[in-house]
């Protein structure tokens, strides 16, 4: 299991249990996870590319090499990393709760999110696309949906940054996950998918002759590593990290095995960095 930073009254009322002082289990509620030995990491577990769950217990794509790279630079070997999947839905809650120390699984970063967790990065920059059925040819921009159908995986705003921040018309479809809106658009059920480059073009992988990419993108989308709130210090040690990522190349290289193969063109540089506090 992971390190588990946690917070809250649970710890207290343990440690007056055991005889042991209050300032004690305060103490343990503040250390950071540069200190840790293990590290449990929420990745996505149905997003080609990116995160995806093999069959066998494991987990292959883009974040999951970025987190491994980052465990390793805080001192975390490969073998100590566990690997569990969440939804876009629920990566607050799992970070809070404990249940997760890290999140790498294609998480924006925004003013909302800021207040419940901290975020190293951006480790990566993506925009906001659109994925159509390869036979739709009359979508060549984010404007050409108006009216349409555009689905967007549970806990993810990409439809709403059509409707409210473009004043774009289009119907909001919401399904569990993007591999579901996939799914969909896929059978027809929607018209189609918007949401961050990275995903689309690992989907898109998958089967090239059943989609288009409009490749027309409208937004940044800065894929931040999840942290427990208030976690400077390893928020400070993750920023490093992914500035050497990129310096050696080996954010590069990733990028390139990853998404080589699709006609995305993609970030070779180290992102601007949010800040810690």
């Amino acid at each position: 299991m992971g390190f588990r930073h946690r917070r809250g009254t649970a710890a207290l009322a343990a440690a007056a249990l055991l005889g042991v002082a209050a300032c004690s289990a305060v103490l343990g509620e503040d250390r950071s996870l540069v200190d840790a030995s293990s590290l449990t990491v929420g990745v996505k577990a149905d997003q080609p590319g990116l995160g995806l769950a093999t069959g066998d217990g494991g987990f292959e794509g883009f974040d999951v090499d970025v987190a491994l790279y980052i465990a390793g630079q805080l001192g975390v070997p490969e073998e100590n990393v566990e690997f569990v999947g969440v939804t876009s839905a629920e990566r607050e809650q799992k970070l809070i709760s404990g249940e997760v120390d890290m999140v790498v699984a294609t998480y924006s970063i925004t003013p909302a999110r800021k207040t419940q967790v901290t975020f190293g990065g951006p480790y990566y920059v993506a925009k906001q696309d659109v994925l159509v059925r390869a036979e739709d040819t009359g979508v060549r921009g984010v404007r050409d949906l108006e009216g349409r159908s555009v689905c967007q995986g549970a806990g993810s705003y990409s439809a709403v940054r059509i409707t409210e921040g473009l004043g774009i018309g289009v119907e909001q479809v919401e399904a569990p996950s993007y591999s579901a809106c996939i799914d969909m658009l896929r059978e027809g059920t929607v018209d189609a998918v918007s949401t961050d480059n990275l995903i689309l073009a690992g989907f898109l992988a998958e089967d090239p002759s059943a989609f288009r990419f409009v490749n027309n993108p409208f937004t940044d989308e800065k894929y931040g590593v999840g942290l427990p709130h208030g976690d400077v210090e390893a928020c400070e040690a993750v920023n490093k990290a992914i500035s050497r990522m990129y310096q050696e190349g080996t954010a590069e290289e990733l990028l390139e095995t990853w998404f080589g193969a699709t006609d995305l063109d993609v970030l070779d540089s180290v992102p601007q960095f949010e800040g810690c506090v």
